[in-house]
Parts: structure tokens; C-alpha cells; sequence
């Protein structure tokens, strides 16, 4: 039952694709709704290019990703990175909260997280790198 898979690849913004693909996936064997699967696949782009981004400045480094069932109906998702870390995690979870100077961010990727899934925890420290983990249980579970 416990089919993990990890997964790791350079985070730049032009693998928030792979990122989004490899999640759907995943996730598809319990055979979510298109609607499930579209907020995961959200939840994780948003995550991943907050990594790029953010954690390493867009500047490249290497972005893991986790995922495994923790329950026949739920999913756990991490996506990590080594980058410079969050000072105020609090603070950056705020709505419209960004440190992206060219101001081409919404600074909504943590709210639009929180919205998709069920449970988000970020654990970070500054210049360690960050973990955002998410929980996503599924309203249809059809067997895994």
C-alpha cells in the first residue's frame, strides 16, 4: 500500500511542468477527480516555484519532492530545497506577502496552497532551505 516515490530535479522555473506531471501521476493511481488533481497539481507548482524562486533566488539548485500515501485516501506531498530559507514563516505565508523586488509576483503561492489541500506545514530556516509539506485527502477513493 505504501507506494512512495522521491523524486529530485533542478529547480528552475522551466521544470514546474515536470514538477506538475510527475504529482499528477502519482496522485492519478487513486484515481482522484479532474478537480482533485487540479488543485494537487496547482498546490505543487506552486510549491516548486516558490523553490526556484524564492529559495534559490532563481539562480538554480536542486528541488526534491516526496509523495506517499498516508492512507488509501490520502496523499502527503514535500517539496524541498537547500536554498536560503524563510526568516518569518508566518509572515510569508501572509496574502500578497512577496519578496520578489520586480514585483511580478502575487505573493499568493502559500494562500493558493492552503486553499487546495487539506493540511500545509513549512518548516525552514534561513540559509538551511525550506520543506513545504501538504496533505490532500480524496473525496473518491477508487483503490490503490
Amino acid at each position: 500500500m505504501n507506494r512512495e516515490l522521491k523524486v529530485q530535479m533542478e529547480g528552475t522555473l522551466d521544470n514546474q511542468g515536470l514538477a506538475r506531471a510527475v504529482a499528477a501521476a502519482y496522485v492519478s493511481q487513486a484515481d482522484p477527480t479532474i478537480e482533485e488533481l487540479t488543485e494537487i497539481k496547482t498546490a505543487v507548482s506552486e510549491a516548486f516555484s516558490n523553490a526556484a524562486i524564492h529559495g534559490y533566488e532563481n539562480k538554480g539548485g536542486i528541488v526534491k519532492m516526496e509523495f506517499s500515501f498516508v492512507s488509501q485516501d490520502t496523499v502527503m506531498i514535500k517539496i524541498m530545497d537547500d536554498g536560503v530559507g524563510i526568516e518569518n514563516i508566518a509572515k510569508a505565508m501572509e496574502p500578497l506577502f512577496t519578496t520578489d523586488t520586480d514585483a511580478n509576483r502575487s505573493g499568493m503561492g502559500f494562500t493558493v496552497m492552503e486553499s487546495f489541500m487539506d493540511k500545509i506545514k513549512v518548516d525552514s530556516r534561513p540559509g538551511m532551505g525550506t520543506t513545504v509539506t501538504m496533505v490532500k485527502k480524496l473525496d473518491t477513493y477508487y483503490g490503490i
